[in-house]
């Protein structure tokens, strides 16, 4: 069984910084590209980024570039988000995801995890 496990969420005031982990068990994580993405009440679920399976190359959404930053430690079975300069926008509760594919659409991910809210005051 496949469990992927947010933590790092919390309230942090604008332009704060954040680190989110998510930590991944029941899969050979090494073979999956891993997301994350966020979701506001009434809201779609929207890309914020992505990585592939070893060397680390990364795609952002337009929103965050510059100012998150992903990274995953296979050795660990992790994947992090640097999140800085922190905005009231990015509130949101973020949940990262598995998938086979490297891909900034939430269809291609198999695996979610329940998610950790981040809220950003002004």
């Amino acid at each position: 069984q496949a469990q992927l496990v947010e933590s790092g969420g919390g309230l942090v005031q604008a332009g704060g910084s954040l680190r989110l982990s998510c930590a991944a068990s029941g899969l050979t994580f090494s073979n999956y590209y891993m997301g994350w993405f966020r979701q506001a009440p009434g809201k779609e679920r929207e890309f914020v980024a992505a990585i592939t399976r070893r060397f680390g190359g990364t795609v952002y959404a337009d929103s965050v570039k510059g100012r998150f930053t992903l990274s995953r430690d296979n050795a660990k079975d992790t994947v992090y988000l640097q999140m800085n300069s922190l905005k009231p926008e990015d509130t949101a509760l973020y949940y990262c995801a598995a998938g086979s594919t490297y891909s900034t659409n939430s269809r291609a991910y198999n695996f979610w995890g329940q998610g950790t809210q981040v809220t950003v005051s002004s």
